[in-house]
């Protein structure tokens, strides 16, 4: 399973989608509260499962900074260890992770970042659906009459 993008966890802690955000942000409140089930020792006592969180902490910790990317990869990571521990939870989290970035495509979460490199006197635009936008070139040629008709062929 990818991890959960950061960009989507703190996009829904801080409110956007709308009630569909909401709901995502309540669904995935509501899976990281149940049990956690750690699997794959089969019953073995000498298997030691370390300490692991059950990502409750760190989506707490995120709802009161949803800006702070740090809490939201601290909760990404959780939520990954957790779904290679916990199965049933993996199954779950999967499920919900397809609905919340359907959410974010809906209602148009989007991130822009520009890193490394050095720029110098270049326009960037930042958006979502951009179209026919154009630097440093001529307007696109349109024909202010109607083409000429037709020849009929000569027999």
């Amino acid at each position: 399973m990818d991890p959960i993008s950061v960009t989507l966890l703190a996009a829904l802690a801080g409110g956007l989608g709308g009630e569909a955000g909401r709901q995502a942000w309540q669904g995935l409140t509501a899976l990281v509260r149940r049990p956690f089930h750690r699997g794959g020792t089969d019953g073995d006592p000498t298997v030691i499962i370390p300490a692991v969180s059950s990502g409750e902490p760190e989506l707490t910790a995120l709802v009161q900074a949803p800006n702070d990317t740090a809490r939201a990869q601290a909760l990404s990571t959780a939520l990954a260890v957790r779904a290679v521990l916990d199965g049933e939870f993996a199954r779950h989290l999967e499920e919900w992770s397809r609905h919340a970035r359907q959410t974010g495509e809906r209602d148009g979460v989007v991130h822009n970042e520009i890193s490394g490199g050095t720029y110098h006197n270049s326009p960037v635009i930042q958006g979502r659906d951009i179209s026919g936008v154009t630097f440093n070139a001529p307007p696109p040629h349109h024909r202010t009459s109607p083409p000429p008709p037709e020849t009929p062929p000569q027999p």
